[in-house]
């Protein structure tokens, strides 16, 4: 359903039964280190309403407090445990599925520091599986090594599908293209945790106890945010504040519950 298909009795009654939003950051709430001036009046709104938000985003680049802490410093105010990233929910498939908590980790300083203080051993010594996120030290070696345990029959693990990171200087290459070069190397395909996957949502639901019917999710990305929000069952809503464009929508196959402008919109449908 479209936003221009729906009354404003319509929006109250849809967004009534939300106790909880999942927020997107990079183009939903800000761009890069600025942000958005609607953003303040949306959070306020949601005080005011007794309503629950958790950030959701598939940058694994800093630790999840280091948005917390950045959220701060741009005056919302939130607890660490609000932040929810991939790279949390790639912790949790790991821990189920890989017990030994042995990885081969291609990411961030950041990253390698929240894994190894969840207990997890980085190796390269017959590890359980490979672990690739969006690395900005990214080296030929990391590349060759994990193209070597592939091919060796590791597990190729990814924690986010994003192709690019959008920045004020215009997007950066992301997880996406990388694993895409590892896949053309060694002609495996990964097994994708972040959003849109399930393995998301499921991380999500058992951290914070969410009832999927009472859950929406806000974010500006088609194949991400709101192709979760779809695949979970649970209300989408599209800002227009970042990557997606309104005729981007024509030929998708992701379609959100509701359209806005950006956060200011979602926090007029809540007065």
């Amino acid at each position: 359903m479209m936003v221009e298909k729906l009354n404003k009795q319509t929006f109250r009654e849809s967004l009534h039964k939300i106790k909880t939003f999942l927020l997107d950051l990079d183009g939903t709430v800000y761009l890069g280190d600025s942000l958005f001036p609607w953003a303040p009046g949306f959070f306020q709104r949601l005080r005011e309403l007794g309503k629950d938000f958790i950030f959701v985003t598939n940058n694994t680049s800093r630790r999840g407090l280091y948005w917390a802490e950045k959220l701060r410093g741009m005056g919302i105010s939130l607890q660490a445990e609000q932040v929810f990233t991939s790279g949390e929910a790639t912790r949790y498939y790991l821990k189920q599925n890989y017990p030994e908590k042995q990885v081969y980790l291609v990411g961030t300083p950041d990253l390698e520091e929240e894994f190894a203080a969840d207990g997890f051993k980085l190796t390269t010594n017959h590890p359980s599986a490979v672990v690739f996120s969006f690395d900005q030290t990214l080296t030929y070696e990391k590349l060759r090594v994990a193209c070597t345990l592939i091919r060796q029959g590791v597990p190729f693990i990814a924690t986010h599908p994003d192709l690019n990171c959008p920045t004020p200087q215009g997007p950066i290459p992301d997880c996406g293209a990388m694993i895409a070069a590892v896949t053309a190397a060694t002609n495996v395909e990964p097994k994708i945790i972040g959003k849109p996957y399930p393995e998301m949502v499921e991380a999500l639901c058992q951290k914070y106890n969410l009832d999927r019917k009472s859950v929406a999710i806000i974010g500006d990305r088609l194949y991400t945010d709101i192709a979760m929000g779809q695949q979970a069952g649970i209300t989408s809503i599209l800002v227009l504040s970042g990557e997606t464009k309104y005729e981007d929508l024509k030929d998708s196959p992701y379609v959100p519950n509701l359209i806005a402008t950006n956060l200011g919109m979602v926090t007029s449908w809540l007065e």
